[in-house]
């Protein structure tokens, strides 16, 4: 497996809390590394910069010493105006984990491995990884079909074969993976990391509404559909939401990126994953991580029986 010493203390099980945007919070990190999986959130969450740094101060100080690594996702595009503030205070709290999104840039890059830091960036096509590559990013997120927020419409086989054929760094596979057994399969096609974002809307930490964690339990597969019109970036939005703010879903609008509209527009816009249809409750963090082990475990089992090697 390809993951990067760093994060590999703490870590139980393969997998990364992706960060949400408007649902993930210090609460839902803090949960997700002391289960032993990485919790993720974006700056953007907190409304200033100073109130991203007090998250990351509160962050830390209540991680236990056995805990997993965090981290904290960056948009990298002109219209977010906090980029190099925030990354300043990135810094100066050495954040383990990176994720970058909408951009990868070499400076930024540096920055994080001028402190030993971890960058990993969101792709969703191999034009996009390519690009990534060439930034001198740790790991590439993957983000397939059927994934929740901003999503590609590549087959994940597809995607995690081309990418392995140019990048040997880490691979992240993002897209409806919801359990353990999910967990098992991305590693057997050849990723070293599950992505879940959508498993992790139906916490009590996250920050969602309990109308937006019913709906999810409400939805399936075919109750998604992908769209630019929210935010300008195609990406994965229940149906139910859409309709429920007037939003005829066979008419939907053109629209460019602005993260001043975005940010009121995903309050009542809800996203989630094709994945949602497999998530019928909500529990704690640490409830589901340790589920997803349980799962992760017999799946392998499972596995293992079938091809002879148990």
């Amino acid at each position: 497996m390809a993951i990067p010493a760093s994060l590999q203390k703490g870590l139980k099980l393969p997998v990364i809390e992706a960060p949400m945007f408007l649902v993930s919070g210090p609460d839902l990190v803090v949960e997700c590394c002391n289960a032993g999986v990485i919790g993720t959130f974006p700056s953007l969450n907190q409304r200033t910069t100073e109130g991203y740094r007090d998250w990351l101060v509160e962050i830390k100080s209540r991680l236990n010493d056995d805990a997993a690594a965090f981290g904290v996702n960056h948009i990298v595009h002109g219209s977010n105006e906090r980029l190099m503030a925030d990354l300043a205070v990135t810094v100066e709290h050495k954040v383990p984990l990176v994720i970058t999104s909408l951009g990868a840039v070499k400076d930024l890059v540096d920055a994080v491995h001028g402190y030993g830091g971890v960058v990993f960036h969101d792709i969703a096509n191999v034009r996009h990884a390519k690009n990534a590559a060439k930034a001198g990013v740790d790991g590439l997120i993957l983000v397939a079909n059927g994934a929740g927020g901003h999503a590609g419409i590549v087959n994940p086989f597809a995607l995690v074969n081309e990418v392995r054929e140019f990048f040997k760094g880490t691979i992240i596979l993002s897209g409806c993976l919801s359990n353990g057994q999910d967990v098992a399969a991305a590693l057997m096609m050849g990723a070293d990391f599950a992505y879940m974002g959508t498993r992790f809307i139906n916490t009590t930490e996250a920050m969602a509404s309990d109308g937006y964690k019913a709906m999810i339990i409400d939805s399936g597969a075919t109750d998604i559909v992908h769209t630019p019109a929210v935010s300008g970036i195609p990406a994965n939005f229940m149906i139910k939401s859409l309709e429920a703010n007037g939003i005829d879903p066979k008419t939907l609008p053109e629209h460019k990126l602005d993260m001043g509209e975005e940010a009121r527009a995903w309050k009542t816009v809800w996203s989630a994953g094709q994945g949602a249809g497999t998530v019928h409750d909500v529990v704690p963090a640490a409830e589901l991580v340790a589920r997803l082990r349980s799962e992760y475990a017999v799946a392998s089992a499972a596995f293992a029986t079938k091809v002879g090697v148990a």
